[in-house]
């Protein structure tokens, strides 16, 4: 069982920065594909960005190219989700996922990923 925990989370105003934190407990993410996804009150769960580590495959969602940049801290068994230029929109708690043997096609699939954090909410004013 790998214990994944985000933290970062807050309240900014549009244009502000936030990064993210994601903490397994397992120094896997070597081999692992690590996973952001968002869901905001009254939407679907939808995909932000994700990394297959060991092949060096990045995805992010349209909405968040050039905005949100996910990196890892293989020392710290940490992966992050940095966001520059928040918008309202971007409301939403955010996830983390961790996923096992994922190929590239794949890093967008929610079903994928096995293990899952409780969620950390970020806030966007205008």
């Amino acid at each position: 069982q790998v214990q994944v925990v985000e933290s970062g989370g807050g309240l900014v105003q549009a244009g502000g920065s936030l990064r993210l934190s994601c903490a397994a407990s397992e120094g896997a993410f070597g081999t692992l594909a690590t996973a952001w996804f968002r869901q905001a009150p009254g939407k679907e769960r939808e995909f932000v960005a994700a990394a297959r580590w060991s092949g060096g495959n990045i995805r992010y969602e349209d909405s968040g190219k050039g905005r949100f940049t996910i990196s890892r801290n293989s020392a710290k068994n940490t992966v992050y989700l940095q966001m520059n230029s928040l918008k309202p929109e971007d409301t939403a708690v955010y996830y983390c996922a961790v996923g096992y043997n994922l190929r590239q096609p794949e890093l967008a699939d929610a079903g994928r990923y096995r293990y899952w954090g409780q969620g950390t909410q970020v806030t966007v004013s205008s």
